[in-house]
């Protein structure tokens, strides 16, 4: 959680087609809902920009509306992150003459000829700060890239030395495009604002909505953090949102986050999925990235861990049914370790008879599995609606993860201050 004063707006310049995590090859992620309109946004009440990667970047460049909005940030020195080919847009705007950045490798011909000291990316995950400007290659880079906007914004981060274990699955949910929504800090910094640009018209309004290529993680996760090591336990198909979001998020506040997979060891993937909300009556699937494990399930010490993630997705469905996922599950709840669960992850503390008593939400369709479990359901109205109980902290689904993050973030005792 954040500090209640000296809290930051920071904004947040989209596009069509912008990287939902930031990445190559390109299949399509989640929609985003815009929250503010572009005519109507004063750059003088913002302490920050984000300009997120993907091919809107290449459009959003010949548009001397944003090209303006860029320059109102850079010219008084205010901190601007950009990531992957973000940096087209500040080329564009004459924002890197003379600086050092890194991005995508592919836009060094153009950083070069825009006058910037180009940084070589060492490896994707390769971010470099100059001054106000911090930039990063692709979202593999999200977690050092957020933390280092943090501390451009003023921030510092505290109580941040935990251990966190994600419980991943080998069918779980692609980490959602708007769960890692390249968060730029919006629940954490509270009132950040993100707006998006579409190609066919500049004037976006709040609440329409926007196509991402999966990429735009970056955002979401900025955002849900703002607000330490915690483990994580996967599976496939596992929402990709629900599982990349809270582990770069957690990362960059400095936690030691390991994810681990039944069946599976460190450096093994997961496939995960992106589950969105279409108008349908229910959530559409599409495949999202692919999910590096970082910790072997086997032998693994539950005791060194300060606290547990369960992300959701269709992971849970099997991963409720194997013995030893639920024997880990109980080691935490008994030892009163903080636990955070979204979506369909509520499906595993349910199989592990854990929620007798407890108060929580989950995704509408998993309310039965709750009831049945002896918890008390707690109605997710709107679906970005999170709860604490205790020592447990759950949440319907991707859209809830600003404060999903917030609440879990207070039960760790991790604080972000300005």
């Amino acid at each position: 959680m954040t500090t209640p004063k000296a809290q930051k707006k920071v904004l947040l310049l989209c596009g069509d087609y912008m990287e939902d995590y930031e990445t190559y090859s390109e299949s399509r992620g989640h929609n985003f809902t815009l929250n503010a309109t572009f005519d109507e946004i004063e750059a003088s009440k913002y302490d920050g920009l984000v300009i997120p990667g993907g091919r809107a970047p290449e459009y959003l460049a010949m548009n001397e509306s944003v090209l303006k909005l860029v320059n109102k940030f850079s010219n008084p020195g205010k901190p601007i992150a950009s990531i992957c080919h973000g940096q087209l847009i500040l080329a564009a705007a004459g924002a890197i003459k003379g600086r050092k950045c890194t991005a995508y490798p592919s836009l060094k011909p153009v950083a070069v000829a825009a006058g910037a000291h180009w940084i070589e990316a060492e490896t994707m995950a390769s971010c470099t700060v100059d001054g106000n400007l911090v930039t990063g290659a692709t979202y593999d880079g999200h977690p050092e890239y957020i933390r280092l906007f943090i501390k451009a914004l003023g921030g510092t981060v505290t109580g941040c030395n935990k251990r966190i274990l994600f419980l991943c699955g080998v069918f779980g949910n692609k980490y959602q495009d708007s769960e890692v929504e390249d968060g730029i800090l919006v629940a954490v910094v509270n009132r950040a604002t993100l707006i998006f640009f579409e190609e066919s018209k500049l004037l976006a309004g709040a609440n329409e909505k926007f196509v991402v290529g999966l990429g735009v993680g970056s955002m979401l996760l900025m955002w849900s953090i703002l607000g330490g090591g915690r483990g994580i336990l996967l599976g496939d198909y596992m929402e990709d949102y629900e599982v990349a979001v809270p582990f770069q998020s957690l990362q960059a506040l400095g936690c030691n986050v390991d994810a681990v997979c039944p069946n599976k060891r460190a450096g093994d993937k997961c496939a995960t999925a992106v589950h969105d909300f279409e108008g349908d009556q229910t959530y559409s699937e599409k495949p999202g990235h692919d999910f590096t494990l970082t910790a072997n399930f086997e032998g693994l010490d539950t005791s060194s861990y300060d606290a547990l993630v369960i992300p959701g997705g269709r992971a849970p469905e099997y991963l409720a049914l194997d013995e030893t996922v639920i024997k880990l599950v109980k080691e935490f709840m008994e030892a009163g370790k903080p636990v955070a669960s979204i979506c369909h992850g509520q499906q595993i503390l349910s199989a592990a008879g854990v929620l007798k008593g407890k108060k929580c939400t989950a995704y509408p369709a998993v309310k039965l599995n709750v009831v049945l479990s002896g918890g008390t359901w707690l109605e997710p109205e709107p679906i970005d609606r999170c709860f604490t109980d205790g020592n447990l902290v759950t949440g319907a689904a991707w859209p809830g993860h600003p404060e999903f993050i917030s609440q879990f973030m207070s039960l760790l005792g991790v604080r972000v201050s300005f």
